[in-house]
């Protein structure tokens, strides 16, 4: 079943298409992975789904329901999350703070408490700090908080800008990881990704985006034995 399905969108800004009439499809229970290098469209894509930069044309579904017109904090509310490129967490809020601050839509004490349990379940390097200031931890941690404050809106769809940037190998591994652990608890993922590896690597399907425009798309195998995708991003 699709879970998103996006036809025909084209995006500008200043009247200049970034994305030029891309469809694609997420599948539930999936992770499907966004490839690009930088200035491809893939950040315009999730603004557009996220309707922070609307598209001029086109048509974007989630669960069967068009989100067109739909204000970002309602898109947010019908099941969609997403982790922005960078981490972006608040740095003078504790972790339990930053964590807190994903359920800002549910009122129920007792299940926002519930849901930091599973978070710190997921990451218990977190449950031992959730005291500490985001901002002192370090940069495989503060993803670590990014992923969880995300998770905190018990999405069934997560969108991930960039998880690999600026992360040592050993922890873009462990990142990875933990995104697969995440799709094995039913949520759907659309990961939005350079690091084709990998990417490739835990993906179901995926899509190639080259300057606004859909240039391949496929399983994740397909996509790894696609001769022009290993000569773009294999060397």
């Amino acid at each position: 079943m699709s879970m998103l399905t996006i036809t025909g969108v084209r995006t500008a800004y200043d009247r200049i298409d970034v994305l030029h009439g891309i469809s694609l499809t997420v599948e539930e229970g999936t992770i499907t992975c966004i490839l690009g290098s930088n200035g491809s469209g893939k950040s315009t894509l999730i603004r557009s789904i996220l309707n922070l930069t609307p598209p001029n044309q086109g048509e974007i579904l989630f669960e069967g329901k068009s989100l067109r017109g739909v204000p970002t904090h309602q898109v947010i509310g019908r099941g969609i999350a997403c982790i922005p490129e960078g981490r972006k967490i608040f740095p003078k809020m504790t972790v339990d703070e930053n964590l807190r601050v994903g359920a800002y839509q549910e009122t129920s004490g007792a299940e926002i408490a519930r849901r930091a349990e599973e978070v710190y379940a997921l990451f218990p390097r977190l449950k031992e700090r959730t005291a500490q200031l985001a901002g002192t931890m370090s940069g495989g941690e503060q993803a670590m908080v990014s992923i969880g404050r995300g998770l905190m809106a018990k999405p069934r769809l997560l969108i991930i800008d960039e998880p690999s940037l600026g992360l040592s190998p050993l922890y873009v591994k462990e990142n990875f990881r933990i995104i697969s652990e995440i799709n094995k608890l039913g949520i759907t993922v659309l990961l939005v990704e350079q690091n084709v590896r990998q990417t490739l690597a835990i993906a179901h399907y995926g899509y190639v985006l080259s300057q606004g425009h859909l240039v391949a798309q496929g399983s994740a195998q397909e996509l790894a034995q696609n001769e022009e995708v290993r000569a773009a991003y294999f060397g």
